[in-house]
């Protein structure tokens, strides 16, 4: 089971014009704590920002599930609700999990949430779609 957090990580970058404007952009990382989280984003960060850069906020992100697309540049959460049958009241039963796609639009979120929920025996009902601004994700790799 994956615990996720989001960081957010705070620089400055330099245009094209050569301004330097400051950014601030979202990540999720794969820790078992708030420290791990921290030390895993300054990790990552490293490589790819040249200067100083800032972890402004890390949170958890409670995920149930990600399902990783290659040809997606973007991330979506999508809200899904498992549909089950109370047997004893007689009433339809429904339990909200947040799960991340990847992809590169909304139909495209869609249809790589279907093909991860593909195997699963359970009903569900995809309640929402939204873009979020999670710039990359993180898993936790063993070394």
């Amino acid at each position: 089971m994956h615990n996720w957090f989001q960081c957010k990580v705070k620089y400055e970058r330099n245009g094209e014009d050569g301004s330097v404007t400051k950014v601030s952009e979202a990540y999720l990382i794969d820790a078992l704590s708030f420290t791990e989280a921290e030390e895993r984003i300054n990790e990552e960060m490293k490589p790819f920002i040249s200067g100083d850069f800032l972890v402004a906020d890390i949170k958890r992100a409670r995920i149930n599930e990600l399902f990783e697309h290659e040809g997606g540049d973007k991330w979506y959460r999508c809200k899904v609700y498992f549909i089950s049958l109370d047997e004893e009241k007689g009433v339809e039963k429904r339990i909200a999990t947040t799960m991340f796609a990847q992809a590169s639009s909304v139909k495209e979120a869609v249809e790589v949430l279907d093909k991860g929920m593909k195997g699963t025996l359970a009903d569900y009902e995809i309640a929402s779609v939204t873009e979020t601004n999670v710039m990359d994700v993180f898993k936790y790799e063993a070394p």
